[in-house]
């Protein structure tokens, strides 16, 4: 993609233009009392999403399922989880979303089921099943133990013992996600059914959990060193028939409809990631990656912490943008169900909290890619102070909590490690106003609210001009109204300063300059004689800069966006 293009040549999109806003269903709003959000919530919450302004709702996993993980255990994937109500309520839900214009993605999950979906139920009744190879099963080695050393995200072992067929079957997650077979056509094809079921339904796409694990190396060798990011990286993430079953895919399902599509891709690199992307591949629209989202933790150790290394962090996000200058396409995010609150994690949720959730969306909106904001983040949700473990609901931290004291760490660096880790931090009920539980429920919520709600609430926020939520809005209009924020070039003009953060978006002669200081101490940045900046338009502390000075003084967590155009030297 050449700089100065015009906008015909990009392949516009309305999935490439659109701003994606991620619910997390269980906490955002209980209609019934229940302590539990659900789809009647969300319909009461719909005017809210659409006067923020975003486009598409993604929705994490709704489907029927026993919640061994919060819903990414699907026992029937045609069914709605009762906790969550009907499917009328879905198809209300669906009318409703599209009066305020609002696109509804589904989260599919492709690699695995539920042990209680009816496929493995009668898998484990026989070896002579007709559904024993929608899974994998394994005979135990010579000497007794699991077919191989692979592990688990939620277990020590990737395999579970079946007493009733006296065999192993494979589980990349919890032993109560039994990995689906993708070997198997008629296993292919019952996705591609589900697909074009939901899709009949009116939703405009698919966010796809855990794609990269569908393709397995088949024959199970051992892993050396016995730990997930070997794993994926070489035995059962991205592995040898990915590309094709992913083709297959878009032929049957993705080529007949105007819909989007997103890879969770977890294991891919920003290289290998155009091979997904590229259209005239036809396999997926974007990746969802995760390399900036390990930056702060410790190699192989989810709970364990890092310094956050700004340099690398821009590096990553340099990387990615390659992805769409060779005609690919790119998700950009910084939070989501899988990870502690933004504000938290990448700003500062202290004294200049409010500077630095307005920086953090600034940042969000002006990357090149489709954006995606998680509930609460818009108001300034931040972590939470929980000292007890019994507040916590997240298999995995039980699981990591088990992994550590085994490997003779403490139990109180874990639970000061979870505030700042946990993936509870971010699932924690939407902060509506000052009433009970922060209005998300009359009854007991199934996690407790953050107890700041009292201070950071949308109610709060709607009435304070100057607030996190009002910013966000004038973002996203912001970001709606210029399309050089969406196919710009970009560039990282200081990509070795470990505070600042300052880049360009160009477009034909025009230009953006974005500068974020991502620190507590005032900074100094010298504008390039590449760029004439005409004028200061956005910023998150109170008033405009009247005028530009070359060298630009930044206050802590200071934010500017000016506009610009390109000097010809």
């Amino acid at each position: 993609m050449k700089n100065g293009a015009k906008l015909t040549d990009l392949n516009p999109s309305w999935w490439k233009e659109t701003i994606v806003y991620q619910i997390y269903p269980r906490s955002f709003q209980d209609s019934n009392n229940d302590g539990i959000g659900d789809l009647r919530g969300l319909i009461n919450r719909l005017d809210y999403i659409a006067e923020l302004g975003v486009e598409t709702l993604w929705l994490n996993p709704i489907f029927s399922s026993p919640n061994d993980d919060n819903g990414y255990d699907i026992s029937d994937y045609r069914n709605i989880m009762d906790e969550f109500g009907t499917m009328e309520d879905f198809e209300e839900l669906v009318r409703e979303a599209k009066k305020r214009n609002l696109r509804i993605l589904m989260d599919l999950v492709l690699n695995h089921s539920s042990d209680e979906h009816a496929w493995f139920h009668q898998a484990r009744k026989s070896k002579d099943s007709p559904y024993r190879d929608y899974y994998y099963w394994k005979e135990s080695t010579e000497n007794g133990q699991e077919p191989n050393n692979w592990v688990s995200y939620f277990a020590p072992s990737a395999w579970e013992f079946d007493e009733q067929t006296q065999e192993y079957y494979l589980h990349i997650f919890s032993r109560k996600q039994p990995d689906l077979n993708w070997e198997n056509p008629q296993v292919r094809q019952e996705i591609y059914d589900i697909m074009h079921f939901w899709m009949n339904k009116g939703i405009d796409g698919f966010r796809l959990d855990a794609f990269v694990l569908i393709s397995k190396d088949l024959d199970f060798p051992d892993c050396q060193e016995s730990d997930l990011e070997e794993g994926l990286s070489r035995f059962y993430g991205n592995g040898p028939r990915m590309h094709e079953f992913l083709q297959e895919l878009h032929q049957e399902v993705i080529s007949k409809y105007d819909m989007m599509t997103v890879g969770e891709g977890a294991g891919i690199n920003s290289e290998e990631a155009i091979l997904f992307t590229d259209p005239q591949r036809k396999e997926l629209h974007m990746i969802y990656h995760f390399d900036h989202m390990t930056i702060d933790k410790q190699p192989g150790q989810f709970f364990l912490l890092k310094d956050f290394d700004l340099t690398t962090f821009k590096k990553i996000i340099t990387d990615w943008d390659q992805v769409v200058q060779e005609g690919g396409w790119n998700a950009v995010f910084l939070g989501n169900h899988d990870f502690p609150r933004i504000l938290s994690r990448f700003g500062n949720d202290g004294v200049y909290k409010k500077e630095a959730a307005k920086l953090l969306c600034i940042l969000l909106l002006t990357q090149r890619g489709t954006p995606f904001l998680y509930y609460g983040d818009e108001i300034g949700m931040s972590n939470v102070p929980w000292e007890s473990l019994d507040k916590f609901r997240d298999i995995y931290v039980f699981d990591g909590y088990e992994k550590h004291l085994k490997a003779r760490g403490s139990e109180k660096e874990f639970l000061q490690n979870l505030k700042h880790t946990a993936r509870d931090n971010g699932r924690t009920p939407m902060q509506w106003n000052t009433s009970l539980n922060a209005g998300f429920t009359d009854g007991l919520p199934w996690i407790e609210v953050n107890p700041n709600f009292e201070e950071v609430n949308v109610e709060t926020s709607l009435s304070d001009p100057d607030s996190i939520l009002n910013f966000y809005k004038k973002m996203i209009q912001f970001r709606k109204s210029n399309s050089i924020l969406v196919y710009g070039d970009y560039q990282d003009l200081c990509p070795e300063h470990p505070s600042l953060f300052i880049y360009s978006r160009k477009m034909k002669d025009e230009a953006i300059l974005v500068v974020l200081n991502m620190s507590e101490k005032t900074e100094e940045y010298s504008i390039p004689n590449t760029l004439k900046v005409e004028k200061c338009i956005i910023s998150n502390y109170h008033g405009l800069p009247k005028k530009v000075d070359q060298i630009l003084a930044l206050r802590p967590w200071e934010a500017r966006i000016y506009e610009a155009s390109l000097v010809k030297l």
